[in-house]
């Protein structure tokens, strides 16, 4: 605190981010029932920007400084900064305005009072927060819908299998068929060859391919 205005904060913290600005606020109070001239001068003057920069806090009031740092394009080791900034404060006559607060007015000369408040600069790291997984509209989250769907794919799968086994099994059992009624057919292109009678035996020649084509037809329903 100086002896003519009460500054807060007592050091200037900025959020560092590189290729963007960071700015901070100080709070001058002036708590005497004086006039009190302020000038505010850092030791990087290219790297800040003050408004005001120089100014008149009339008595019993506050006034607002905004220091803006300008984007940076590296970032110092360990967001370690060396630059300061101090605050002048002197007694000006009553009725003094912001165009008052002149260099002159800052000069130490004997019998005068010149107030210095220093400052040191802090970076403070601006990251941004992590993004957090929205989750469906019943609140769950992907992780689990992934893990639904996982459940969905497999007990989708083994009903497929079950099918593709039965389909199978009803294909062996109409090749088996199939080959019975062949071998059948054969025998009896055999008999009808030795028979005398092969009116009879073409009648059941014809029997027999239709029970075969009945047999097929059942098997596939």
């Amino acid at each position: 605190m100086g002896e003519f205005l009460s500054i807060q904060p007592s050091e200037l913290k900025f959020p560092f981010k590189l290729r963007e600005q960071g700015s901070c606020s100080l709070q001058l109070s002036n708590r005497t029932d004086q006039y009190i001239a302020f000038k505010v001068k850092t030791t990087n003057p290219k790297r800040y920007c003050v408004r005001p920069n120089a100014g008149v806090v009339l008595p019993n009031s506050i006034c607002n400084v905004t220091v803006t740092m300008q984007a940076q394009k590296e970032a110092p080791p360990d967001l370690q900064c060396k630059d300061k900034f101090l605050v002048q404060s002197v007694v000006a006559p009553n009725g003094a305005t912001n165009k008052d607060a002149t260099q002159e007015l800052f000069n130490k000369e004997e019998g005068k009072v010149v107030d210095e408040f220093r400052l040191r600069v802090v970076y403070i790291p601006a990251n941004p927060p992590s993004p957090v997984p929205e989750g469906d509209e019943e609140g769950n989250s992907p992780r689990t819908s992934s893990a639904e769907d996982e459940i969905r794919r497999t007990t989708l799968s083994e009903a497929a299998q079950s099918v593709i086994s039965k389909l199978n099994e009803e294909k062996d059992a109409a090749l088996k068929q199939n080959l019975k009624l062949l071998g059948e057919l054969e025998l009896m292109r055999k008999q009808t060859r030795q028979s005398q009678g092969g009116g009879v035996s073409i009648v059941m020649l014809i029997l027999v391919l239709l029970l075969g084509i009945l047999v097929g037809y059942l098997i596939r329903k």
